[in-house]
């Protein structure tokens, strides 16, 4: 089954790559790298973390290739920005909770509407948006476990706050939820919000092996069945997220430590891709493959965007 909707990805992704090369003049892939900018980065990206990914993806000409960081005006994620985005790339970590939840919850829309994809790289795992896409999709989970005839009318409530804190070294992280059906023939349903991080982490300097698990989906492409990443941080599964639809890529290290490091999910119309290797003093992005994965993933996830009618969803509703 994994191997057919691989195939059919890859179908897809030949006809749809075809569609926007011929219409790169008209219509680019609009990529939006979002870089914290950590001080810390430069001892190792003169030029920031973001900038350097940004540099390798304007290499393609079907890209249309714009960076923002969180001290710009409005943290470089206006409404306007976003609304001339395909592609969104996001790398954050210490400064996390400054990106306000309503602005989470604006990125989140697009990705539903099919108007905007977003690529979350490592440690953007606890970033405002990725944590809000994983909330909607554990609702959206909850709500098919549904008879059909019952999804109209229930509701979801999130119980509790977000947090950013490790699991436990004996985590086995479930997302909670409870079916709580009334009189009137409504269902209330109960949902803890995913931690959306996991129990172990961050070894020293370790190198690390990455796994090609979907070798015919578009984002491996040109990706060989297994690579060497010389430094990277450790990031030791369970992981606590709603189930991927996708798990492109997995990654281990000496110590026999799993993570599932190329996960994709479908998150209404739309699709969240995350990325785990990297560090912000690690020079993973200067390696040949993480930036062929994460330029794959742009091209692709925007031709998504472009051929099912996402920039045209922006447009209906006034964005352009």
């Amino acid at each position: 089954m994994v191997l057919l909707r691989a195939r059919r990805f890859l179908v897809v992704f030949l006809f749809t790559s075809a569609l926007a090369l011929d219409n790169v003049d008209a219509d680019p892939i609009r990529v939006l790298v979002w870089d914290e900018e950590q001080p810390k980065q430069r001892t190792v990206y003169p030029d920031f973390l973001g900038k350097q990914i940004a540099k390798h993806l304007a290499g393609r000409p079907e890209l249309e290739v714009t960076t923002a960081r969180l001290d710009d005006p409005e943290q470089g994620i206006s409404s306007g920005a976003l609304e001339k985005c395909d592609v969104l790339i996001w790398w954050g970590h210490r400064r996390q909770g400054e990106i306000p939840e309503a602005k989470g919850k604006e990125i989140v829309g697009r990705i539903e509407s099919g108007a905007l994809a977003m690529i979350t790289l490592h440690s953007a795992h606890w970033s405002v948006p990725f944590m809000e896409a994983m909330e909607t999709k554990a609702a959206t989970d909850a709500l098919e476990r549904l008879p059909e005839a019952e999804r109209s009318r229930a509701k979801v409530s999130l119980l509790g706050e977000r947090v950013r804190k490790f699991a436990s070294a004996d985590a086995r992280p479930v997302i909670q939820t409870e079916y709580r059906r009334k009189k009137d023939g409504s269902v209330e349903i109960l949902l803890g919000r995913p931690h959306c991080v996991f129990p172990r982490c961050c070894h020293a300097v370790e190198p690390s092996l990455i796994r090609t698990i979907l070798p015919k989906h578009p984002i491996a492409a040109g990706v060989p069945p297994t690579f060497v990443l010389p430094e990277t941080e450790m990031y030791d599964e369970p992981f606590g997220v709603p189930e991927p639809d996708l798990v492109i890529f997995g990654e281990t290290w000496k110590d026999g430590e799993f993570f599932r490091s190329g996960a994709l999910w479908k998150i209404g119309a739309g699709k969240v891709f995350y990325f785990r290797p990297g560090h912000e003093t690690y020079a993973v992005f200067f390696e040949e493959y993480p930036l062929k994965i994460v330029e794959n993933a742009a091209v692709w996830l925007g031709t998504e965007v472009l051929v099912t009618g996402g920039r045209a969803v922006s447009e209906a509703d006034g964005s352009k």
